[in-house]
């Protein structure tokens, strides 16, 4: 972006971001969502976010943040669901004057702040992190999955632009139905944090890790992760003794089944920034069998610290791996079949080491955070100064 379209910007671009979770629980959403705040700010860009918030928040965001009445989400009450728009926020967002809407998630707080765009005359632009619909079959409701589709077509169609994180899943999105401008928004990698200099053979000691291999989940202990891929996997790895260890940095719900099921395996806890980045260069493979994400921040930021990834084969992984060069993609239908791919890479320190390196110089090359956030301003910048869809219209 040249220095006159950012001053442009400056000047005209007053943005309202609305969430399902900014803050109160340190998710792939979340973090993505405030690194977007905190680039935007550090630019001289003035923004608003709209969330569910609670008295006990995971970190301090960035950014302004207008609280929404909320309640626990059904079967995950650590998640909140906003339950509309109240006319005291619509008041406190009309005072602000903004020029553009951000939805990040499709939910009634999502579908009023697309009526309200419409009601002021604004472009409302989306942006897509979550395959919801694949959540359903995890939670017994697989026969809503149709329905939710149509849904997201008919609410992304009523947006001006939809920012997907992979061409892989704006394909997806088009066969399901949605029609609007959509464009590629990768997920931005601190490569400098999530470095492979930070391994440390200290901290693997303390564990109780010597020379073995070090296999290692990072992610929320939750159905939707696919549990049962992963404590298959490890099992198996597990019940073979010498040679390789597994290891789950995270938590969440369904942690004491997973303990209960894995008694050979290192929990680790709940990690994040420079402890997040040791544990990563700490390990030796990563694994990843979740098919509900859009792209995985998780494993691209295993990969960005020197690990060959081995994820379910889903289009949130195959925007990262290149099977056979920076890792293997798995047919997830079976939970057995990430147990081979696992052994034979656990049994191969060449291979490991080759797929290592070229995993941490595809980040490098295709998702560094700076060039990442900085296309989003060209897309800001088309919203307001292109042509309006019909259904935008006031």
């Amino acid at each position: 972006m040249d220095a006159k379209k950012e001053e442009w910007l400056r000047a005209n671009l007053r943005i309202v971001l609305f969430t399902g979770n900014y803050n109160y629980i340190r998710d792939g959403v979340a973090v993505t969502l405030n690194k977007l705040v905190a680039f935007l700010e550090s630019h001289g860009i003035e923004v608003v976010v709209v969330a569910p918030t609670t008295r006990t928040p995971a970190f301090e965001p960035h950014g302004r943040v207008i609280s929404v009445p909320s309640i626990p989400a059904p079967g995950r009450g650590e998640y909140r669901g906003a339950i509309g728009l109240p006319r005291r926020v619509r008041r406190e967002i009309e005072a602000f004057a903004p020029t553009l809407f951000h939805v990040a998630v499709p939910d009634i707080l999502g579908f009023r702040s697309l009526q309200f765009a419409r009601r002021l005359g604004l472009p409302a632009v989306a942006s897509y992190h979550t395959r919801y619909q694949t959540y359903f079959r995890y939670y017994g409701l697989g026969f809503l999955e149709p329905l939710w589709r149509r849904y997201t077509a008919y609410f992304y169609g009523r947006c001006h632009q939809l920012y997907v994180p992979s061409e892989t899943i704006g394909d997806v999105l088009r066969q399901e139905g949605v029609t609007t401008d959509i464009r590629v928004w990768s997920r931005g990698v601190d490569a400098d944090r999530y470095h492979p200099r930070n391994r440390s053979d200290a901290w693997r000691a303390q564990l109780g890790v010597g020379d073995e291999v070090l296999v290692t989940y990072v992610g929320r202990l939750v159905r939707e992760k696919n549990m049962a891929g992963l404590t298959r996997a490890f099992a198996a790895l597990n019940a073979q003794g010498s040679g390789w260890r597994t290891m789950i940095v995270g938590n969440g719900p369904e942690e004491k089944k997973v303990r209960a099921a894995l008694p050979g395996t290192i929990f680790a806890g709940f990690l994040y920034d420079d402890d997040l980045a040791r544990a990563y260069a700490s390990s030796d493979l990563f694994f990843f069998p979740s098919i509900t994400e859009t792209f995985g921040n998780v494993t691209a930021e295993a990969m960005a610290s020197g690990l060959p990834a081995v994820c379910a084969d889903a289009p949130n992984s195959r925007s990262l791996v290149i099977p056979g060069e920076t890792g293997m993609l798995v047919d997830s239908s079976k939970p057995d079949n990430f147990i081979e791919p696992l052994k034979m890479l656990a049994g191969d320190p060449d291979l490991r080491r080759r797929m290592g390196d070229a995993a941490r110089s595809h980040v490098v090359e295709n998702f560094a955070t700076a060039s990442v956030m900085r296309r989003i301003l060209d897309y800001y910048h088309d919203a307001l100064t292109g042509p309006r869809r019909p259904q935008e219209q006031p």
